[in-house]
């Protein structure tokens, strides 16, 4: 991975992505390796709450009593929300011991998916998706306009404690590139995970200041796209009359009709 990344350093040395592949790579390569920092070491305190307790049991309900660490990803979340969006050592020990596993295991889990993270960060945690269809739809853009206006480079945090900036792989929005996922820490209770698409960097940064004020910006797509429908409405299935057919599609909401039963059934 740091060769790879020394390596497009070299052939693209005025590359932003370059520099940013360059930094982001020797990162990742480094939290696969736990390093005692004077917030997170084995003398930090950390344990589940009552009520998060009472959360652990429904979810390893859900799990054959033999396989408990089936439960480890979703106890790491349960952890992250609860320490105001990250991970310390101190829970991965007590994650392994309640799903009877190595600690190790554990933290595999944690240094392979980037959602989760071993330091402390904002109550904000704005995350860019990097990936090739948010690339070239300006996604390198957007994060550099959002560290001139926050005044950080990526991985660090606002002094304020109120915005992180991070970077993400895809997150399954490429039809409404490019995106940005917005964390909010503030407490367990009022956590949210939204997806902010179809994004400028003018945009962006409204985003930005209508959280500093205390607003909450409308989720999903921010020019008037109706979820992932074509920009410029249905292309395809339509009637002669250029109409679409009826339903556009199931009402969710509605229930199904009663189904007799037949013979073989009863």
């Amino acid at each position: 991975m740091i060769r790879s990344a020394t390596k497009a350093l070299r052939l693209f040395p005025s590359s932003t992505t370059a520099k940013r592949y360059f930094s982001s790579s020797r990162a990742s390569f480094l939290q696969y390796k736990h390093v005692d920092t004077e917030y997170n070491n084995a003398n930090t305190p950390f344990d589940f709450t009552p009520e998060s307790y009472e959360e652990i049991k429904k979810i390893l309900a859900k799990y054959p009593a033999k396989h408990k660490q089936s439960g480890i990803l979703p106890l790491l979340h349960l952890a992250q929300r609860q320490n105001k969006g990250w991970i310390p050592l101190a829970a991965i020990n007590k994650i392994a011991e309640i799903c009877e596993v190595s600690p190790k295991n554990v933290f595999e889990c944690v240094s392979f998916y980037t959602m989760y993270n071993t330091s402390p960060v904002g109550r904000y945690q704005i995350q860019v998706c990097v990936t090739t269809p948010c690339m070239i739809t300006g996604s390198d853009d957007i994060l550099a306009a959002l560290e001139d206006h926050l005044g950080i480079k990526l991985g660090e945090t606002t002094p304020d404690k109120m915005f992180t900036l991070s970077e993400m792989e895809c997150m399954g929005c490429c039809t409404n590139a490019p995106m940005i996922a917005i964390s909010d820490y503030s407490s367990p209770e009022t956590f949210k995970y939204d997806y902010f698409e179809d994004l400028t960097v003018q945009r962006a940064i409204e985003i930005v200041e209508m959280l500093k004020r205390g607003e909450y910006p409308k989720v999903g797509p921010q020019n008037g796209r109706r979820y992932a429908d074509p920009l410029g409405g249905q292309k395809t299935l339509l009637f002669e009359d250029g109409d679409l057919p009826k339903p556009y599609c199931r009402n969710l909401d509605e229930q199904p009709p009663q189904q007799q039963a037949t013979p073989q059934q009863k």
